[in-house]
């Protein structure tokens, strides 16, 4: 009980207010991730652009090389990462969860083998530089001059 008004209903509300809080925030956050994830590549791949389709095509392992025939290696973000999570969301509208399953089955067959996993933002873009066939996903604002943006994902 509102100790301020006598109301019961007063008092559920104090409680529930830093949830509410949480859950904007975020959203917020949510909001701002999506649209600055962008899919990097080395610059000596000389691919300037790449379609939805063709991304989904590497990281999905359809496909093992880029459409100039420079061989693909993809690197992955940790499953804990929040990066992880919405790069896969809205390239394939799937969990983490749903692509780890789709790749076990994939690896177990031989058919495949599942992008390489790398610990930090820094290591990807570390990796992607070094790599001629190198492709990765990273926040906008982690990007600098040693690799190519190739798309945007929103």
């Amino acid at each position: 009980m509102c100790t301020r008004c006598r109301s019961i209903s007063c008092s559920k509300i104090v409680r529930k207010f830093p949830t509410f809080l949480l859950l904007v925030t975020l959203g917020w956050f949510c909001g701002m991730a999506h649209a600055e994830l962008v899919v990097i590549v080395n610059p000596a791949n000389r691919i300037e652009r790449m379609t939805r389709d063709d991304v989904i095509n590497i990281f999905m392992g359809r496909f093992r090389q880029f459409g100039n025939g420079v061989p693909a290696t993809p690197f992955d973000l940790p499953n804990a990462s929040p990066e992880k999570e919405i790069f896969y969301r809205l390239l394939l509208g799937k969990t983490v969860a749903e692509v780890n399953a789709y790749w076990a089955r994939l690896v177990f067959s031989g058919y495949a083998r599942a992008p390489a996993v790398v610990a930090t933002q820094a290591e990807v873009l570390e990796a992607v530089a070094n790599q001629r066939g190198g492709i990765a996903y990273l926040p906008r604002s982690q990007v600098d001059h040693r690799v190519r943006i190739v798309f945007e994902l929103e």
